[in-house]
């Protein structure tokens, strides 16, 4: 279970951390024609413009939560704090792409199948590190 956990922990996390530096300040617009089929050049200036400038904010968040999560690899494994910070930020991903699947319908296999490695890893990483995490963690300057 210790094998699986980190697998999923570093590939998720390695596919955020890429996702969020990629589609913040490499190209947002390669972003929509794959993975949503929207040309940005068609839309107006103005919907253009804010539509990329609240894309590159969102995955400059996604690539925060990846750095987060790398640079405290350890505690997240040990420590119920970061243990819980770090698996209820990754569930409410799930839990907004179901509501979106409840709400908006079914999308691309794509997206389902995030859905899908997502909440496996919520819930093996869960499964895994329960009773065994530390209750405090004092940080020694």
């Amino acid at each position: 279970m210790k094998a699986l956990s980190y697998i999923l922990f570093f590939t998720y996390v390695g596919l955020v951390v890429i996702a969020g530096f990629w589609g913040a300040f490499v190209n947002p617009y390669f972003d929509h024609r794959f993975l949503f089929d929207i040309q940005l050049y068609k839309l107006p200036d103005y919907q253009m413009i804010n539509l990329v400038s609240q894309y590159r904010f969102l995955r400059a968040l996604e690539l925060g939560y990846g750095i987060f999560s790398l640079v405290f690899f350890k505690e997240i494994f040990q420590y119920k704090i970061y243990n819980h910070l770090y698996l209820g930020i990754m569930f409410l991903g799930v839990l907004a792409r179901f509501f979106s699947i409840l709400v908006e319908g079914t999308p691309s296999h794509l997206f389902l199948f995030f859905f899908g490695y997502e909440l496996l890893g919520v819930v093996v990483i869960f499964f895994y590190t329960r009773g065994r995490l530390i209750s405090s963690h004092i940080v020694h300057e």
